[in-house]
């Protein structure tokens, strides 16, 4: 253990997402303003009012996988482990390197593997308790999504752990992986979220009346829902000292984060705990508001999410709140691994420079009174991001990102 706090670094991001599939990929259609809504496939939707969502479309695990055997996990913990995958390479490292120092393995998500539990479900009515075999009860176990990371890795020694927080755990994933590696405890996290699409969630939705007939649009005075996402997002975490050694490129700094839980209400957000939290994750940061540069919302395109949220980050930023952008209009509504993609897009604004697009956007709702920056992205000189994770039951996350100074007192470009 290191008596002083060690500055973290992001170095290598992993990306399934419906607008593109590793970090290059995400980058150009964050740019573009690119929407991944299209029919739902992956389970029938036959008896629903709606069919679309945001599917990640071409993803062959035997393409990213060399470990973890497709035929024995489940589509999330393909995702995690893929996301994993890309996320080390993307930071330069070989699995040798992460063997050699203490680790730590953080996934986020909502669902786990309820995907195949709904298949194991339909097996058993269909042929009985013979369904529930070794091999099926294993895909369907929760706890696989960051087993089979440290299994595609091929780290035996390494802790690991699954955060099932919903929808904000992928803030939760990156707050726990900065602490291990800011404290000492580790020399790197990879930390984040995954989720697939499933019938249990899009039912769920559906019947609370949350989704949405056509598109997404956050913070629009016509917007009518969400939609359903699937994808993975993994960040590789390592000391500051680790990265400069090494010539590593950094996206982004970790500054800081809050966590707080209100349980005022099983599905609406309660203005007072994520303004609250804000705060927290501010304080942590060591960073005051007029500093940060743009937001990156949860941002919904539920009328209550919206109103409540925006209402927060006006009760501590006031009339001068920065830009806040809702991601979930191109990407849909990814689950546990919301706030993770929300958080490599923050590091990707800070690395290249521009805001992405609230997409889908026509009007902006008099209660969201901000500048969403609509459909189209802007060049900005971005230092500072927050990225908002709130949650059913008052969960709420918010992680703080910003540019890397190095030692020398300049800025990382």
């Amino acid at each position: 253990m290191t008596s002083e706090p060690r500055r973290v670094v992001l170095t290598g991001c992993g990306v399934l997402s419906s607008i593109g599939t590793g970090v290059a990929e995400f980058t150009e259609s964050l740019k573009a303003g690119r929407v991944g809504t299209g029919e739902i496939t992956v389970f029938d939707t036959a008896g629903f009012p709606a069919n679309r969502g945001h599917q990640v479309h071409g993803f062959d695990a035997a393409t990213w996988l060399r470990n973890v055997r497709a035929d024995e996990t489940g589509r999330a913990s393909q995702f995690s482990a893929a996301a994993a995958r890309m996320a080390l390479d993307d930071a330069g490292l070989t699995e040798e390197q992460l063997r050699a120092r203490r680790g730590t393995i953080v996934i986020g998500t909502t669902d786990g593997e309820v995907g195949e539990l709904d298949l194991l479900a339909e097996s058993a009515l269909a042929i009985g308790l013979s369904a529930f075999t070794g091999a099926a009860m294993s895909r369907s176990a929760t706890g696989s999504l960051a087993l089979n990371v440290a299994r595609e890795l091929g780290l035996s020694d390494v802790e690991i752990s699954t955060v099932a927080t919903a929808c904000a755990a992928g803030n939760y994933a990156i707050g726990s992986g900065f602490d291990t590696v800011r404290s000492g405890e580790a020399e790197w996290a990879l930390v984040g979220g995954a989720d697939a699409l499933n019938r249990k969630t899009f039912a769920g939705f559906s019947r609370l009346g949350l989704i949405a007939p056509d598109e997404c649009r956050p913070f629009d005075s016509e917007r009518k829902g969400l939609l359903t996402g699937e994808g993975a997002g993994l960040l590789l975490l390592e000391t500051e000292a680790s990265a400069l050694e090494r010539g590593a490129h950094i996206y982004a700094e970790v500054l800081g984060y809050g966590l707080n839980c209100d349980a005022a209400h099983p599905t609406a957000p309660e203005e007072d705990s994520v303004a609250r939290c804000i705060r927290l994750a501010l304080a942590n940061a060591s960073v005051k508001p007029e500093e940060v540069d743009l937001i990156s919302a949860h941002g919904t395109g539920t009328p209550t999410n919206d109103t409540t949220e925006i209402a927060a980050i006006r009760q501590v930023y006031g009339d001068g709140a920065p830009r806040t952008v809702g991601l979930k209009g191109m990407i849909g509504h990814t689950m546990g691994a919301a706030s993770a993609l929300g958080a490599i897009a923050s590091a990707l604004a800070i690395r290249h420079g521009f805001i992405p697009p609230t997409a889908n956007h026509r009007v902006t709702d008099p209660t969201c009174d901000v500048d969403v920056v609509p459909n189209q992205s802007v060049s900005a000189d971005v230092r500072i991001v927050q990225n908002n994770g709130l949650a059913f039951g008052g969960n709420n996350a918010v992680v703080l990102l910003g540019r890397h100074e190095n030692p020398r007192g300049e800025y990382a470009r």
